[in-house]
Protein backbone atom coordinates (compact mmCIF):
# COMPACT_ATOMS: atom_id res chain seq x y z
CA UNK A 1 0.00 0.00 0.00
CA UNK A 2 0.84 3.61 -0.50
CA UNK A 3 3.10 5.54 1.95
CA UNK A 4 1.78 8.69 2.65
CA UNK A 5 3.96 11.56 4.46
CA UNK A 6 2.07 14.43 6.35
CA UNK A 7 3.73 17.64 7.35
CA UNK A 8 1.49 19.72 9.24
CA UNK A 9 2.47 21.14 13.14
CA UNK A 10 -0.37 21.23 14.92
CA UNK A 11 -1.04 18.11 16.43
CA UNK A 12 -4.95 18.17 16.25
CA UNK A 13 -5.03 18.17 12.63
CA UNK A 14 -1.99 16.29 11.88
CA UNK A 15 -3.44 13.62 14.04
CA UNK A 16 -7.08 13.65 12.59
CA UNK A 17 -5.78 13.73 9.29
CA UNK A 18 -3.68 10.64 9.42
CA UNK A 19 -6.52 8.53 11.01
CA UNK A 20 -8.68 9.22 8.07
CA UNK A 21 -5.62 7.80 5.65
CA UNK A 22 -4.55 4.95 7.90
CA UNK A 23 -8.69 3.72 7.79
CA UNK A 24 -7.78 3.41 3.97
CA UNK A 25 -4.66 1.14 4.53
CA UNK A 26 -2.67 4.27 3.80
CA UNK A 27 0.75 3.53 5.44
CA UNK A 28 1.21 7.22 6.95
CA UNK A 29 3.78 9.23 8.45
CA UNK A 30 4.36 12.05 10.11
CA UNK A 31 6.57 15.16 10.64
CA UNK A 32 6.08 18.71 12.67
CA UNK A 33 8.23 20.47 10.78
CA UNK A 34 10.21 20.62 7.68
CA UNK A 35 13.84 19.44 9.14
CA UNK A 36 11.24 16.33 10.55
CA UNK A 37 10.16 16.04 7.67
CA UNK A 38 13.92 15.89 6.09
CA UNK A 39 14.81 13.23 8.74
CA UNK A 40 11.99 10.86 7.15
CA UNK A 41 13.48 11.09 3.33
CA UNK A 42 10.47 12.49 2.07
CA UNK A 43 11.67 11.34 -1.37
CA UNK A 44 11.09 7.81 -0.78
CA UNK A 45 7.75 8.35 0.17
CA UNK A 46 4.55 7.99 -2.98
CA UNK A 47 2.98 11.36 -1.72
CA UNK A 48 3.82 13.88 0.68
CA UNK A 49 0.62 16.22 1.82
CA UNK A 50 1.96 19.44 3.32
CA UNK A 51 0.37 22.41 5.17
CA UNK A 52 1.80 25.74 3.67
CA UNK A 53 1.62 27.56 6.62
CA UNK A 54 4.17 26.02 8.74
CA UNK A 55 5.13 28.24 12.15
CA UNK A 56 8.53 29.91 11.18
CA UNK A 57 8.64 27.88 8.24
CA UNK A 58 8.09 28.61 4.14
CA UNK A 59 5.86 25.37 3.58
CA UNK A 60 6.59 25.67 -0.47
CA UNK A 61 10.49 24.63 0.29
CA UNK A 62 8.87 20.81 0.80
CA UNK A 63 8.57 20.91 -3.20
CA UNK A 64 12.05 20.98 -3.45
CA UNK A 65 13.26 18.48 -0.21
CA UNK A 66 10.79 15.82 -1.52
CA UNK A 67 11.22 15.21 -5.16
CA UNK A 68 10.48 13.49 -7.26
CA UNK A 69 7.81 12.86 -4.76
CA UNK A 70 4.57 14.54 -5.50
CA UNK A 71 3.32 17.13 -3.09
CA UNK A 72 -0.27 18.02 -2.13
CA UNK A 73 -0.48 20.98 -0.06
CA UNK A 74 -2.55 22.01 2.11
CA UNK A 75 -3.89 25.51 2.67
CA UNK A 76 -6.45 28.11 3.93
CA UNK A 77 -8.21 31.41 2.26
CA UNK A 78 -5.51 33.46 4.20
CA UNK A 79 -2.99 31.62 2.23
CA UNK A 80 -4.38 30.91 -0.82
CA UNK A 81 -1.43 33.03 -3.31
CA UNK A 82 1.21 31.24 -1.48
CA UNK A 83 -0.58 28.30 -3.29
CA UNK A 84 -1.23 29.69 -6.31
CA UNK A 85 2.94 30.30 -6.13
CA UNK A 86 3.32 26.55 -4.66
CA UNK A 87 1.17 24.79 -8.24
CA UNK A 88 3.21 26.99 -10.19
CA UNK A 89 6.43 24.99 -9.00
CA UNK A 90 5.27 21.91 -9.12
CA UNK A 91 2.54 21.10 -6.47
CA UNK A 92 -0.05 17.96 -7.65
CA UNK A 93 -3.09 19.74 -6.16
CA UNK A 94 -4.17 22.17 -3.55
CA UNK A 95 -6.75 20.85 -0.61
CA UNK A 96 -8.77 23.71 1.13
CA UNK A 97 -8.75 23.76 5.05
CA UNK A 98 -10.30 23.07 7.17
CA UNK A 99 -10.30 19.50 4.98
CA UNK A 100 -13.53 17.46 4.02
CA UNK A 101 -12.76 14.21 4.43
CA UNK A 102 -14.01 12.90 1.02
CA UNK A 103 -12.19 15.97 -0.88
CA UNK A 104 -9.15 14.65 0.85
CA UNK A 105 -9.47 11.07 0.08
CA UNK A 106 -11.03 11.84 -3.65
CA UNK A 107 -7.72 14.15 -3.99
CA UNK A 108 -5.10 11.27 -2.66
CA UNK A 109 -6.38 8.61 -4.38
CA UNK A 110 -6.35 10.67 -7.74
CA UNK A 111 -3.05 11.48 -7.04
CA UNK A 112 -1.31 8.26 -6.14
CA UNK A 113 -3.37 6.91 -9.69
CA UNK A 114 -1.49 8.80 -11.84
CA UNK A 115 1.55 7.29 -13.46
CA UNK A 116 5.07 8.58 -12.46
CA UNK A 117 6.74 11.30 -14.28
CA UNK A 118 9.45 10.96 -16.23
CA UNK A 119 12.32 12.32 -14.52
CA UNK A 120 13.34 14.99 -17.26
CA UNK A 121 11.48 17.31 -14.80
CA UNK A 122 9.61 19.50 -16.78
CA UNK A 123 7.84 18.81 -20.34
CA UNK A 124 10.73 20.89 -22.00
CA UNK A 125 13.26 18.43 -20.40
CA UNK A 126 14.61 21.66 -18.07
CA UNK A 127 15.49 20.46 -14.65
CA UNK A 128 13.29 21.26 -12.07
CA UNK A 129 14.45 24.57 -10.27
CA UNK A 130 16.63 25.44 -13.19
CA UNK A 131 15.75 28.33 -15.17
CA UNK A 132 17.05 29.43 -18.65
CA UNK A 133 17.06 28.94 -21.72
CA UNK A 134 20.16 30.21 -23.37
CA UNK A 135 22.30 28.18 -25.63
CA UNK A 136 25.17 27.43 -22.91
CA UNK A 137 22.06 26.73 -20.04
CA UNK A 138 20.69 24.28 -23.46
CA UNK A 139 24.27 22.34 -22.80
CA UNK A 140 23.97 21.92 -19.17
CA UNK A 141 20.22 20.31 -19.55
CA UNK A 142 21.47 18.22 -22.41
CA UNK A 143 25.01 16.78 -20.55
CA UNK A 144 22.66 16.48 -17.77
CA UNK A 145 19.98 14.18 -19.07
CA UNK A 146 22.76 12.11 -21.06
CA UNK A 147 24.95 11.61 -17.58
CA UNK A 148 21.87 11.22 -14.99
CA UNK A 149 21.35 7.59 -16.15
CA UNK A 150 24.78 6.36 -15.82
CA UNK A 151 25.78 6.63 -12.53
CA UNK A 152 29.35 8.00 -12.71
CA UNK A 153 31.21 10.31 -10.88
CA UNK A 154 30.73 13.61 -12.14
CA UNK A 155 32.34 17.56 -11.68
CA UNK A 156 30.70 20.36 -11.90
CA UNK A 157 32.27 23.33 -12.04
CA UNK A 158 31.24 27.07 -11.95
CA UNK A 159 31.44 30.29 -10.12
CA UNK A 160 29.66 30.66 -6.86
CA UNK A 161 26.24 31.23 -7.02
CA UNK A 162 25.62 29.20 -10.42
CA UNK A 163 23.76 27.05 -9.27
CA UNK A 164 26.30 24.19 -8.73
CA UNK A 165 23.83 22.34 -6.12
CA UNK A 166 20.48 22.54 -8.72
CA UNK A 167 22.41 20.49 -11.01
CA UNK A 168 23.11 17.44 -8.58
CA UNK A 169 20.00 17.77 -7.57
CA UNK A 170 18.61 17.02 -11.03
CA UNK A 171 21.41 14.33 -11.65
CA UNK A 172 19.97 12.63 -8.91
CA UNK A 173 16.91 13.02 -9.99
CA UNK A 174 16.88 11.48 -13.49
CA UNK A 175 18.93 8.89 -11.48
CA UNK A 176 18.64 4.88 -11.15
CA UNK A 177 19.46 5.82 -7.32
CA UNK A 178 16.31 9.00 -7.54
CA UNK A 179 14.60 7.05 -4.16
CA UNK A 180 17.71 6.63 -2.26
CA UNK A 181 18.77 9.73 -0.17
CA UNK A 182 20.71 12.89 -1.61
CA UNK A 183 23.37 13.65 0.97
CA UNK A 184 24.52 17.51 0.41
CA UNK A 185 28.16 18.72 2.36
CA UNK A 186 29.28 21.87 1.80
CA UNK A 187 33.35 21.05 2.30
CA UNK A 188 33.80 24.86 2.78
CA UNK A 189 31.49 25.09 6.12
CA UNK A 190 32.93 22.47 8.03
CA UNK A 191 36.06 23.10 10.34
CA UNK A 192 39.18 21.28 9.11
CA UNK A 193 39.16 19.55 12.33
CA UNK A 194 35.67 18.03 12.16
CA UNK A 195 35.26 17.61 8.14
CA UNK A 196 36.47 13.57 8.74
CA UNK A 197 34.57 12.80 11.51
CA UNK A 198 31.70 14.49 9.85
CA UNK A 199 31.75 12.47 6.39
CA UNK A 200 33.53 9.29 8.01
CA UNK A 201 31.64 8.63 11.06
CA UNK A 202 33.62 8.33 14.17
CA UNK A 203 33.50 5.32 16.98
CA UNK A 204 32.90 6.25 20.91
CA UNK A 205 36.30 7.58 22.14
CA UNK A 206 38.20 7.80 19.55
CA UNK A 207 38.19 11.39 20.33
CA UNK A 208 38.10 13.74 22.90
CA UNK A 209 34.24 14.88 22.75
CA UNK A 210 33.37 11.42 20.67
CA UNK A 211 30.72 10.49 23.67
CA UNK A 212 29.20 8.13 21.05
CA UNK A 213 29.67 6.53 18.01
CA UNK A 214 28.51 8.81 14.84
CA UNK A 215 27.74 7.77 11.42
CA UNK A 216 29.15 9.40 8.39
CA UNK A 217 27.40 11.25 5.71
CA UNK A 218 29.19 9.12 3.26
CA UNK A 219 27.71 6.09 4.84
CA UNK A 220 24.50 7.66 5.34
CA UNK A 221 24.24 8.08 1.67
CA UNK A 222 24.71 4.37 0.85
CA UNK A 223 22.58 3.37 -1.96
CA UNK A 224 22.04 7.07 -3.24
CA UNK A 225 24.10 10.10 -3.90
CA UNK A 226 26.78 12.10 -2.42
CA UNK A 227 26.88 16.06 -3.14
CA UNK A 228 29.97 17.61 -2.01
CA UNK A 229 29.91 21.15 -3.13
CA UNK A 230 33.45 22.90 -2.83
CA UNK A 231 35.70 20.42 -2.88
CA UNK A 232 38.71 21.86 -3.19
CA UNK A 233 38.21 22.64 0.28
CA UNK A 234 39.20 19.41 1.23
CA UNK A 235 41.71 18.78 3.11
CA UNK A 236 44.71 16.21 2.28
CA UNK A 237 43.88 13.75 4.77
CA UNK A 238 39.87 13.41 4.23
CA UNK A 239 40.89 13.19 0.38
CA UNK A 240 42.67 10.34 0.89
CA UNK A 241 39.91 8.65 2.48
CA UNK A 242 37.62 9.83 -0.70
CA UNK A 243 40.17 8.00 -2.63
CA UNK A 244 39.47 4.75 -1.19
CA UNK A 245 35.68 4.94 -1.33
CA UNK A 246 35.77 6.04 -5.20
CA UNK A 247 38.15 3.17 -5.53
CA UNK A 248 36.88 0.16 -3.58
CA UNK A 249 33.86 1.40 -2.02
CA UNK A 250 35.75 1.90 1.52
CA UNK A 251 35.13 3.15 4.42
CA UNK A 252 36.47 3.01 8.20
CA UNK A 253 35.30 5.17 10.68
CA UNK A 254 37.42 7.63 12.96
CA UNK A 255 38.90 5.03 15.56
CA UNK A 256 37.65 2.00 14.12
CA UNK A 257 39.36 -1.16 12.39
CA UNK A 258 36.11 -2.60 10.55
CA UNK A 259 36.08 -1.49 7.11
CA UNK A 260 32.40 -0.99 6.11
CA UNK A 261 31.40 -0.67 1.72
CA UNK A 262 29.10 1.75 0.39
CA UNK A 263 27.56 1.87 -3.04
CA UNK A 264 27.70 5.93 -3.21
CA UNK A 265 27.63 7.98 -6.48
CA UNK A 266 29.64 11.10 -6.02
CA UNK A 267 29.21 14.24 -7.28
CA UNK A 268 31.61 17.11 -6.57
CA UNK A 269 31.20 20.64 -7.33
CA UNK A 270 34.40 23.75 -7.45
CA UNK A 271 34.90 27.22 -8.59
CA UNK A 272 38.11 26.04 -8.72
CA UNK A 273 40.45 24.75 -10.94
CA UNK A 274 41.52 21.69 -9.11
CA UNK A 275 43.99 20.79 -12.24
CA UNK A 276 45.62 23.67 -11.38
CA UNK A 277 45.61 23.50 -7.69
CA UNK A 278 46.86 19.98 -7.48
CA UNK A 279 50.34 21.10 -9.44
CA UNK A 280 50.49 23.17 -5.85
CA UNK A 281 50.31 19.97 -4.09
CA UNK A 282 46.51 21.75 -2.59
CA UNK A 283 44.64 18.88 -4.34
CA UNK A 284 45.42 15.50 -5.17
CA UNK A 285 45.92 14.82 -8.86
CA UNK A 286 44.82 11.20 -8.63
CA UNK A 287 41.45 12.09 -6.51
CA UNK A 288 41.02 14.93 -9.56
CA UNK A 289 41.38 12.13 -12.36
CA UNK A 290 38.66 9.95 -10.10
CA UNK A 291 36.59 12.76 -9.90
CA UNK A 292 36.57 14.04 -13.05
CA UNK A 293 34.85 10.99 -15.26
CA UNK A 294 31.86 13.73 -16.45
CA UNK A 295 31.95 17.60 -16.25
CA UNK A 296 29.12 19.59 -16.41
CA UNK A 297 30.32 23.61 -16.63
CA UNK A 298 28.16 26.41 -15.64
CA UNK A 299 28.26 29.38 -17.12
CA UNK A 300 28.70 32.74 -15.01
CA UNK A 301 25.27 35.13 -15.46
CA UNK A 302 27.01 37.59 -16.93
CA UNK A 303 26.88 35.31 -19.90
CA UNK A 304 23.25 34.33 -19.79
CA UNK A 305 21.85 37.93 -20.93
CA UNK A 306 18.71 36.24 -22.58
CA UNK A 307 17.90 34.67 -19.26
CA UNK A 308 18.28 37.39 -16.96
CA UNK A 309 14.67 39.05 -16.69
CA UNK A 310 13.69 35.52 -16.79
CA UNK A 311 15.66 34.39 -13.59
CA UNK A 312 14.79 37.61 -11.93
CA UNK A 313 10.88 37.41 -12.22
CA UNK A 314 10.81 34.04 -10.82
CA UNK A 315 13.14 35.07 -7.62
CA UNK A 316 11.17 38.41 -7.51
CA UNK A 317 7.81 35.87 -7.27
CA UNK A 318 9.06 33.92 -4.80
CA UNK A 319 10.89 37.46 -2.46
CA UNK A 320 7.48 38.36 -2.84
CA UNK A 321 5.87 35.40 -1.08
CA UNK A 322 7.78 35.42 1.25
CA UNK A 323 7.54 38.62 2.71
CA UNK A 324 4.14 38.75 2.41
CA UNK A 325 3.88 41.62 -0.40
CA UNK A 326 2.40 40.36 -3.90
CA UNK A 327 2.22 42.05 -6.89
CA UNK A 328 5.51 44.31 -6.82
CA UNK A 329 7.38 44.35 -10.33
CA UNK A 330 10.85 45.87 -11.69
CA UNK A 331 10.74 48.98 -12.93
CA UNK A 332 11.76 49.73 -16.37
CA UNK A 333 14.80 51.66 -15.05
CA UNK A 334 15.39 48.26 -12.47
CA UNK A 335 15.53 45.98 -15.06
CA UNK A 336 17.76 48.43 -17.17
CA UNK A 337 20.21 47.99 -14.60
CA UNK A 338 19.86 44.15 -13.82
CA UNK A 339 20.88 43.71 -17.52
CA UNK A 340 23.69 45.86 -17.52
CA UNK A 341 25.29 45.20 -14.35
CA UNK A 342 28.44 42.12 -14.15
CA UNK A 343 26.55 40.09 -11.32
CA UNK A 344 30.01 38.47 -10.15
CA UNK A 345 27.79 36.67 -7.14
CA UNK A 346 25.76 35.37 -9.88
CA UNK A 347 22.29 34.00 -9.02
CA UNK A 348 22.72 34.29 -5.71
CA UNK A 349 23.88 37.83 -5.46
CA UNK A 350 20.59 38.70 -7.94
CA UNK A 351 18.48 37.03 -5.11
CA UNK A 352 20.04 38.99 -2.58
CA UNK A 353 19.36 42.45 -4.66
CA UNK A 354 15.51 41.03 -5.30
CA UNK A 355 15.11 40.69 -1.84
CA UNK A 356 16.55 43.74 -0.81
CA UNK A 357 14.05 45.36 -3.41
CA UNK A 358 11.35 43.76 -2.04
CA UNK A 359 12.17 45.11 1.12
CA UNK A 360 12.57 48.37 0.48
CA UNK A 361 10.16 48.94 -2.24
CA UNK A 362 7.69 51.75 -0.97
CA UNK A 363 5.05 51.60 -3.73
CA UNK A 364 4.12 48.43 -6.16
CA UNK A 365 7.56 49.05 -8.49
CA UNK A 366 11.25 48.43 -7.19
CA UNK A 367 13.54 51.08 -8.45
CA UNK A 368 17.05 50.87 -8.88
CA UNK A 369 17.81 52.45 -5.18
CA UNK A 370 15.70 49.97 -4.02
CA UNK A 371 18.16 47.05 -5.48
CA UNK A 372 21.13 48.35 -3.79
CA UNK A 373 23.69 47.84 -6.83
CA UNK A 374 27.22 48.94 -7.33
CA UNK A 375 27.39 51.68 -9.50
CA UNK A 376 29.94 49.55 -11.78
CA UNK A 377 28.51 48.13 -15.02
CA UNK A 378 30.00 45.88 -17.14
CA UNK A 379 28.10 47.31 -20.31
CA UNK A 380 28.82 50.50 -22.76
CA UNK A 381 25.22 53.07 -22.00
CA UNK A 382 22.31 52.12 -23.62
CA UNK A 383 22.56 54.26 -27.41
CA UNK A 384 20.28 57.16 -27.31
CA UNK A 385 17.90 55.69 -29.13
CA UNK A 386 16.91 53.07 -26.29
CA UNK A 387 17.20 55.42 -23.69
CA UNK A 388 13.88 56.25 -22.61
CA UNK A 389 12.13 59.35 -23.26
CA UNK A 390 11.88 62.59 -21.19
CA UNK A 391 7.56 61.40 -20.73
CA UNK A 392 9.07 57.92 -20.19
CA UNK A 393 10.74 58.92 -16.99
CA UNK A 394 8.11 60.85 -16.13
CA UNK A 395 5.75 58.05 -15.69
CA UNK A 396 8.34 55.54 -14.97
CA UNK A 397 6.66 54.62 -11.19
CA UNK A 398 3.67 53.36 -13.98
CA UNK A 399 5.53 51.73 -15.87
CA UNK A 400 4.81 49.12 -18.70
CA UNK A 401 4.12 46.83 -15.36
CA UNK A 402 0.31 48.46 -14.63
CA UNK A 403 -2.45 47.03 -16.79
CA UNK A 404 -2.81 49.35 -20.12
CA UNK A 405 -5.85 51.11 -18.85
CA UNK A 406 -4.13 51.86 -15.23
CA UNK A 407 -1.80 54.10 -17.60
CA UNK A 408 -3.98 55.31 -20.30
CA UNK A 409 -5.73 56.75 -16.93
CA UNK A 410 -3.11 57.79 -15.23
CA UNK A 411 -1.38 59.74 -18.13
CA UNK A 412 -4.57 61.91 -19.13
CA UNK A 413 -5.47 62.92 -15.86
CA UNK A 414 -1.66 63.98 -15.27
CA UNK A 415 -1.31 65.73 -18.81
CA UNK A 416 -5.04 66.99 -19.87
CA UNK A 417 -4.64 70.23 -18.47
CA UNK A 418 -1.77 71.05 -20.89
CA UNK A 419 -2.48 68.93 -23.58
CA UNK A 420 -5.42 69.24 -26.37
CA UNK A 421 -6.99 65.91 -26.95
CA UNK A 422 -4.94 65.56 -30.34
CA UNK A 423 -1.01 66.08 -28.19
CA UNK A 424 -2.50 63.38 -25.75
CA UNK A 425 -3.79 60.96 -28.88
CA UNK A 426 0.01 61.12 -30.01
CA UNK A 427 1.49 60.78 -26.62
CA UNK A 428 -0.55 57.74 -26.10
CA UNK A 429 -0.05 56.53 -29.61
CA UNK A 430 -4.10 56.34 -30.68
CA UNK A 431 -6.47 58.33 -32.94
CA UNK A 432 -8.88 61.06 -31.37
CA UNK A 433 -11.82 58.58 -31.63
CA UNK A 434 -10.17 55.63 -29.52
CA UNK A 435 -8.94 58.27 -27.20
CA UNK A 436 -12.46 59.83 -26.54
CA UNK A 437 -14.03 55.92 -26.50
CA UNK A 438 -11.44 55.02 -23.93
CA UNK A 439 -13.06 58.55 -21.86
CA UNK A 440 -16.48 57.26 -22.15
CA UNK A 441 -15.92 53.60 -21.34
CA UNK A 442 -13.17 54.54 -17.96
CA UNK A 443 -15.36 57.82 -17.04
CA UNK A 444 -12.81 60.12 -17.54
CA UNK A 445 -14.48 63.67 -18.18
CA UNK A 446 -12.75 65.35 -20.33
CA UNK A 447 -11.01 68.43 -17.95
CA UNK A 448 -13.00 72.24 -18.42
CA UNK A 449 -10.12 74.57 -18.86
CA UNK A 450 -8.03 72.11 -20.87
CA UNK A 451 -6.00 73.50 -23.27
CA UNK A 452 -6.93 73.35 -26.78
CA UNK A 453 -5.27 73.40 -29.85
CA UNK A 454 -7.76 71.86 -33.06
Amino acid sequence: MSRILIVENEDTPRQALKDLLERQAYRVATAASLDAAQALAPQTFDLVVCDLRLVGEDGTQMLALSAPTPVLVMTDHASLRKAVVALKEGAVDCIAKPVDDDDVLATVSRVLSRPAPKESDTPSGVPRGMIGECVAMQRVYERIRKTAPADVTVLVQGESGTGKELVARALHRQSRRTKAPLICVNCAAIPETLIESELFGHEKGAFTGANSARTGLVEAADGGTLFLDEIGELPLDAQARLLRVLQEGEIRRIGSVETRYVDVRLIAATHRDLHSLSRSGGFRLDLYYRLNVMQIDLPPLRERDDDILSIAQVLLERACTRHARPGLRLSRAARRDILGYAWPGNVRELENALERGVILAEGHLIHPDDLGLPLERRQEPLPASSEPSEATEENDALDDDLSLEDYFQHFVLEHQAQMSETELAQKLGISRKCLWERRQRLGIPRKKNARRLD
